[in-house]
């Protein structure tokens, strides 16, 4: 990522919004978040509505077309009419900018993304009655989202057997994992034809106001997929964050099933659904090992990263739970 002061980002920004013919006056830009691979900032304006800016940190982006790319992706799920924010410029539309080598600068869609507000706060009440639905509508616009056209990193793999990898590698040890590699082996559902799938569909990449889902966000993970991998992932019980109700703490998997049904999505088999779910459980709790090991192999020192590690235990008791019995 580039450099730069305060004053130095606020005249490159002022920069792009003037070749875009948009109000640049009276700029200020407001960090949002410190998070490890992007900066996020909201930009207020006199007499204009608010933008958010989001750049990666390190020098080499992530993807070949830096967040250009992830860009592309959420204007083709817009097209499909999920709700996103509106994309206004990338390091592609201003590559010779100094705001940075990957960036995006958006429309700021108002409302809340922290968990414990949407799921407890008494002003997201009617939102929560609403959000299961919603979300099984947002989904079925994502997974009708032609992929043609889309950037040549929206690509598909074998989960299961990148995650075998991943563990491997690690040097993970678990009898409950291993359980679970061996059921999915033996339950994997028909393969269904792939479709844009967001990746990481859950609290804490939705935007939410009172009136419920206001816009879906953080698409750095979309790719080729089989539907239902969306659904079982958003029903994870770490995505709940101590909510009652197994969809995002809120709702009951019959409901969002039948509202993403109505909205057009595919028809839901119970049996696939709940195999996406039992591979998102496993997913997330390789993932804290990941995190786990990037603490204890000294590559980044992190209670945070520590404290993730141990939920290792709590996918474990999750996985054998499901595995025993599947939820109706």
């Amino acid at each position: 990522m580039s450099r730069l002061d305060d004053h130095g980002l606020v005249e490159a920004v002022r920069s792009i919004l003037d070749d875009l013919d948009e109000p640049s006056d009276g700029i200020r830009l407001l960090p949002l978040s410190g998070g490890a691979s992007r900066q996020t900032s909201r930009i207020e304006r006199h007499d204009a509505a608010p933008l958010i800016l989001q750049r990666e940190r390190t020098s080499q982006p992530r993807l070949a077309g830096g967040m250009a790319d992830e860009a592309d992706v959420v204007s083709a799920a817009q097209g499909s009419g999920v709700p996103v924010p509106t994309m206004l410029a990338t390091n592609r539309s201003h590559p010779d900018t100094a705001v940075g080598p990957s960036f995006l600068l958006a429309t700021a869609i108002e409302g809340e993304t922290i968990a414990r507000k949407i799921l407890r706060d008494r002003t997201f009440a009617d939102a929560r009655a609403r959000l299961t639905a919603q979300c099984g509508a947002a989904l079925a616009s994502i997974h009708a989202t032609p992929t043609v056209g889309l950037p040549p990193h929206v690509t598909g793999t074998d989960q299961l057997e990148q995650y075998r990898t991943t563990m491997r590698d690690l040097g993970l040890v678990s009898p409950a994992f291993e359980l679970a590699f061996r059921w999915l082996d033996r339950h994997r559902p028909a393969a269904r034809p792939p479709v844009l799938v967001h990746g990481d569909f859950r609290l804490g990449n939705l935007i939410v106001d009172t009136d419920g889902l206001a816009a879906v966000i953080d698409w750095e993970l979309a790719h080729l997929s089989d539907p239902m991998e969306d659904l079982g992932w958003l029903c994870v019980r770490a995505w709940r964050f101590g909510g009652a109700g197994p969809v995002a703490g809120v709702g009951a998997r019959v409901d969002l099933w039948s509202a993403y049904e109505a909205a057009g999505g595919a028809v839901v088999d119970p049996d696939a659904a709940h195999w996406w779910e039992v591979l998102g459980h496993l997913k997330w709790g390789v993932m804290c090992g990941v995190q786990l090991a990037a603490h204890t192999s000294g590559a980044v020192r992190s209670v945070e990263l520590a404290a993730i590690g141990r939920r290792i235990v709590e996918q474990e008791y999750d996985l054998v739970r499901l595995i025993e019995e599947r939820p109706t």
